[in-house]
Order: structure tokens, then sequence, then C-alpha cells
């Protein structure tokens, strides 16, 4: 069983309408559920609002959800489900959904206080994240931002363990050649064999 599965006696009791174990779910997935929502491009002020209507449709379900050691995933895909509806929504209105600091989320950031990252990478992993594909970020994402376990993941997207242990592989390796080319500056190109001297 996951970690969550370690959650389920909170989770009865917050369902049964108790208000501290109500506290300790939001205490524990609020600032996830926001950090998620945020690496994916919500601003700040979105996010914010997606989290609170995620925990309201949570307060309203949870009584009728069954523990099986599921529950992040559930909560993550609730989270997701609802930005992509907020984003087609605004596409539909032609209004941007977020903003380009997307970034901050891949260090796990949530309303608590934390230490600032370093400008300067913050502006690279900006750069690097936004050169990989979508499925390369969303995957990042759920496990570095959300913190899901690969098996939660594996649920979420329905897709084998193994598959998905080789595409965040695949995923890092990616983002970890762009952040290294880019620190490199690049360098002069590397001649043709045409171009090169016998």
């Amino acid at each position: 069983m996951d970690g969550s599965a370690d959650f389920a006696p909170i989770l009865a009791r917050a369902a049964r309408g108790d208000a501290a174990a109500w506290r300790a779910v939001v205490d524990e997935y609020a600032g996830r559920v926001y950090g998620l929502l945020r690496s994916q491009g919500a601003n700040p002020d979105l996010a914010e609002e997606i989290t609170q209507s995620v925990f309201c449709t949570l307060a309203a379900k949870l009584a009728e959800y069954v523990e099986g050691g599921r529950f992040e995933s559930w909560l993550f895909r609730i989270a997701m489900n609802r930005l992509r509806d907020e984003a087609r929504r605004r596409r539909r209105h032609a209004k941007p959904v977020g903003e380009p600091e997307v970034l901050e989320g891949l260090a796990g950031e949530a309303p608590a206080p934390r230490e600032a990252p370093d400008a300067d990478e913050v502006v690279a992993l900006r750069g690097a994240l936004s050169q990989l594909g979508e499925a390369d970020r969303e995957i990042i994402d759920l496990r570095h931002v959300g913190g899901m376990s690969f098996k939660q993941m594996a649920e979420h997207l329905g897709e084998p363990l193994g598959t998905l242990l080789a595409r965040h592989h695949r995923a890092l390796a990616k983002l970890r050649a762009i952040l290294v080319g880019e620190a490199g500056g690049g360098g002069p190109p590397t001649p043709t064999s045409k171009e090169r001297t016998p």
C-alpha cells in the first residue's frame, strides 16, 4: 500500500464530519495541490481558486469515497481536470490560462513560505522545462511537485509501472541535457565531415 492508505483513518474521520481530521487533510494536501496547479501554468490566483474548488468537491464527495490507497491519485485527478476545464473555458474567451512563471512549482512551492530559489536557476529551469513536451512536463510535475509515488502515477495515467519509470528517467535526462547545454553556452557548432580538414 502507498502512503495515502496510511491516511485512511483520518480520511474516514473527516468523512464523518470530524473538523480536526478535515483540517489535517487540508494541511497535508492543499499545498501539494496548489504546487501542482502552479507547475502546470496556473497563476497564483487561479491556482488558489482551483485549490479551493477542489477541496469543496472533496468535502462534498469524501463520504462516498472508499479508500484503497488511491486517494492522492483521485485528488490530483480532480485538480488536473478542473485546470483543463478552466483552460478550455479561457481559450474559448481568448484569454491566457496562466503566466510563464510555472517553474517555482518544480521545487514544490506552496502557499507556505520557503527559501526563494536562485533567480538564475529559476530562469534556466523555466527555459528548460518549456522545451520539454507536454507529456514529459506532466510526468515531472506529478512526481516532483505533486509528490506522487510511481505506483500512484501509474494508476493516474493508466500506464504500467515499468513504462512510467522509463518515461520519468527519459524526461529527467532530457531536462538535464537541456540544462547542461545551456550552462555550456552551446559553444561553436561541431563541423560536419565535409567541413573537417584532412
